[in-house]
């Protein structure tokens, strides 16, 4: 492996470790407290906009790095013919799901903080994110069997 494929496969994963776990983290640390009350819209508020911004940012690099990889490592015949391409496309749908879910998902929690709720914005925005955590965990397990398969 090249010194630029290896640097980008290194940012790839970094940034996937990252977007994964700032959605866990979201949905079983920080969605819990707003949804009993034990915080207030300010401080959820700057949450949710990191979780936008790690999200936007993991997706765009996420995008950039893995086209990269996909297009030094497999032709068109090899994405939809063999295994590990059909979870390499499995992957991609999996990428738009999980950015889709996190964007519906802070959208819903930035609105109700916005107008100093907490626990409603909370409610509406749960479902969008415990699905979002699926997913993420879905990527992480379909990365790993693309890595077994090498």
């Amino acid at each position: 492996m090249s010194v630029v494929n290896a640097a980008v496969f290194g940012v790839h994963l970094i940034f996937a470790a990252l977007w994964a776990g700032t959605v866990l983290f979201m949905t079983y640390a920080v969605l819990p407290t707003a949804l009993n009350g034990d915080s207030s819209p300010g401080p959820l508020s700057t949450i949710t906009g990191k979780l936008k911004t790690v999200s936007r940012t993991s997706a765009l690099l996420l995008f950039l790095t893995g086209g990269h990889l996909a297009a030094t490592r497999y032709t068109a015949e090899s994405l939809t013919g063999t295994g590990r391409g059909h979870l390499v496309i499995s992957m991609i749908v999996l990428w738009f799901m999980l950015a889709g879910l996190v964007e519906v998902g802070a959208s819903k929690l930035s609105d109700g903080f916005d107008q100093q709720k907490v626990r409603e914005p909370a409610r509406n925005a749960r479902p969008f994110l415990l699905g979002a955590s699926v997913v993420a965990i879905l990527l992480l397990l379909d990365a790993g069997a693309i890595l077994g398969l090498y």
